[in-house]
Formats: C-alpha cells, sequence, structure tokens
C-alpha cells in the first residue's frame, strides 16, 4: 500500500513540476517577445531621431 501511495504522490508531484515548468518556459517567452518589442521600438524612435536631426541640419545650412 505504501508503495501505491508513494507512487500516485511521485507522479502527482512530477506532474504539478511539469506544468509549473510549462508555465515558467511561457513566461519566460513573452518576457523576451516584450523586451525585443521594446528594443525595436527604441531603435526605431533613434532612426526618425537621427532623419530629423538630419533634415534640420539640412534646413539651417542648405549650401551643403
Amino acid at each position: 500500500m505504501v508503495k501505491v501511495a508513494t507512487f500516485f504522490a511521485m507522479s502527482l508531484g512530477a506532474f504539478i513540476f511539469w506544468q509549473s515548468m510549462d508555465k515558467v518556459h511561457v513566461w519566460i517567452a513573452l518576457h523576451q517577445d516584450e523586451k525585443k518589442e521594446r528594443m525595436e521600438k527604441e531603435e526605431e524612435i533613434r532612426r526618425v531621431r537621427e532623419e530629423l536631426l538630419q533634415q534640420q541640419a539640412r534646413e539651417k545650412d542648405p549650401l551643403s
């Protein structure tokens, strides 16, 4: 009887462990996606800012 109870307890523990690992993996993937999106937005902001600075420089000094 103890062997059967131990088997069920270990099976339940393994199931709970794998479910929690799935949730951890999903959380990590979402966190990485958010980080990637934030970096892409920051890069877009830098690119637009650089274009505006170049445009302003051309307007200030039309000879160059």
